[in-house]
């Protein structure tokens, strides 16, 4: 479960910042790690959670739809688990 959220939050990240660079750092973890997490959990939902160009990341369509819901469920629980 706690991966899970792991991921969820690692996708949140990346939708926000535009940018695996900046979310990496902004999570404390390599842009090659996170980029592997976001893989694994596309593969996991069988669905494309992110756009990517050689300029930007963003959600597709599908995801878009439910990004204020996925984002304002990490922000609370990222002020919850926060150290």
């Amino acid at each position: 479960m706690q991966q899970n959220f792991n991921d969820l939050l690692a996708f949140v990240a990346v939708a926000r910042e535009g940018s695996f660079t900046r979310a990496a750092a902004q999570l404390g973890v390599s842009q090659s790690a996170l980029s592997h997490t976001i893989r694994s959990l596309e593969a996991k939902l069988g669905i494309r959670l992110l756009t990517r160009t050689t300029r930007s990341v963003a959600p597709p369509t599908l995801a878009s739809a439910c990004w204020p819901r996925w984002r304002r469920a990490s922000t609370r629980s990222w002020r919850k688990w926060r150290p």
